[in-house]
């Protein structure tokens, strides 16, 4: 795994974020790579949570955090495209329809996302912040297998590269018996030596 479970930890209370340590937990964590350019499967989500004789299990997956290019240069929304801002939405998903088609973590609360509309591959993260509920979905890109490639996949939306993968997630979540997901967004930079040092120094 690119991350350990304690370097996960040490980022999450540097930022002052929630970390669910109880029986049926279930810690979903995204972290973005430092690559700029769309396209790629090139992100980690860390699905944390404690088997049946509460020993804590760690999955790491691979998913795109980012828009495909597709929607990049090709932008549904006025203001461009969605790309989700680092943060904790507490709560912020549900169970539910992903555009009325198949099952998998739905949007129901706020969340922040910036809006690229320069039409190219280059992830534009930054500017103005747009809060609200967008349909920033967690969900699967090919149904039978995976996919190499991002392109329509995701219009922000956080998606996995394998089904294989997403459906664990789901099984997980559905056992788990919680009605509400927290989804936390991290970057590969929050992990550097000084930043987790500082921490662990203080």
């Amino acid at each position: 795994m690119k991350f350990t479970l304690q370097q996960i930890r040490d980022v999450l209370a540097k930022k002052e974020y929630q970390y669910l340590d109880d029986d049926r937990a279930v810690n979903i964590i995204g972290i973005r790579s430092t690559n700029e350019i769309a396209n790629s499967f090139d992100d980690w989500l860390y699905l944390i949570y404690k088997d049946e004789n509460q020993n804590t299990e760690v999955h790491e997956f691979p998913i795109t955090t980012d828009p495909g290019a597709y929607w990049l240069k090709n932008p549904s929304n006025i203001n461009g495209t969605a790309i989700l801002v680092p943060g904790q939405y507490k709560d912020a998903y549900r169970i539910g329809l992903h555009r009325g088609k198949y099952e998998a973590l739905k949007q129901h609360k706020p969340v922040k996302v910036w809006r690229d509309n320069t039409r190219d591959t280059i992830l534009d993260k930054e500017g103005k912040v747009y809060e609200g509920i967008f349909g920033i979905n967690i969900h699967r890109s090919n149904a039978r297998t995976e996919s190499s490639i991002v392109e329509k996949w995701s219009a922000g939306c956080q998606v996995f590269k394998r089904v294989s993968d997403f459906s664990f997630l789901m099984l997980i979540c559905k056992r788990s018996g919680y009605k509400n997901f927290t989804y936390t967004l991290l970057e590969e930079t929050d992990f550097t030596d000084n930043n987790v040092n500082d921490f662990k120094n203080r």
